[in-house]
């Protein structure tokens, strides 16, 4: 799959409601530019299987070329969501094999303690470069691109 379009947003959940049908649901996430309500159905990919809560900080990735209504406050097809921990950020990108971002945003070191996982909790064992890799980090340093060695990184096969 292509993850190049995907969007993330960073909020926490506030509400939850049943949608449509009996499995898809609603989530509304207060951001710092407001509230975004995401539909989430079986399609959605939850990483962990995490069941979702009010009160978590989650970080939803939406595919900015779908459709989505002209509505306030916006709506979107969540395609991605996680749990983010205290002061976590997140990204999703592709990396090469020296585990640089395309776009030079982050280069990574991997350390013994970094958690690797599939998107379904398997363990990873094969490279981790040229792939779609979700990151979970706090800090990075002040270079160019700037460093991390992340908690842990969800292989995107």
């Amino acid at each position: 799959m292509d993850y190049t379009n995907f969007v993330p947003v960073v909020g926490t959940i506030i509400n939850i409601s049943r949608g449509n049908d009996c499995c898809g649901q609603m989530i509304s996430l207060r951001t710092g530019n407001g509230i975004v309500n995401f539909v989430v159905n079986p399609n959605t990919l939850v990483i962990g299987s995490r069941q979702l809560r009010v009160g978590m900080t989650v970080a939803a990735f939406y595919n900015n070329n779908l459709p989505v209504p002209l509505i306030f406050p916006p709506q979107y097809q969540a395609q991605i969501i996680t749990v983010l921990g205290r002061n976590e950020q997140i990204m999703l990108n592709f990396f090469d094999e020296n585990l640089r971002a395309t776009d030079n945003s982050l280069q990574l070191n991997i350390a013994g303690s970094t958690v690797i996982k599939t998107a379904n909790g398997q363990n990873v064992t094969c490279n981790l470069g040229n792939k779609s890799l979700l990151v979970y980090y706090t800090n990075t340093t002040r270079s160019i691109p700037p460093q991390t060695t992340p908690r842990q990184v969800i292989v995107l096969c």
